[in-house]
């Protein structure tokens, strides 16, 4: 995704759909499906120049 320029609304709207298809992932208890939307959000998190958020349970921190 950084190789591609979006402007911060997309980058901010894809965040979030990445959180709500994560939080549907672990509702859904599919280990794989978490571990590559908390990827995704850590990617995203860090083109924000945001905190990137920590998933110990997945053992990305």
């Amino acid at each position: 995704m950084s190789s591609e320029k979006y402007t911060k609304g997309q980058t901010w709207a894809a965040l979030k759909k990445a959180w709500k298809a994560y939080k549907i992932a672990k509702v859904q208890d599919d280990k794989g499906k978490m571990t590559e939307y908390a990827k995704r959000i850590r990617t995203l998190q860090e083109e924000l120049g945001l905190k990137k958020a920590e998933f110990p349970h997945l053992d990305l921190k």
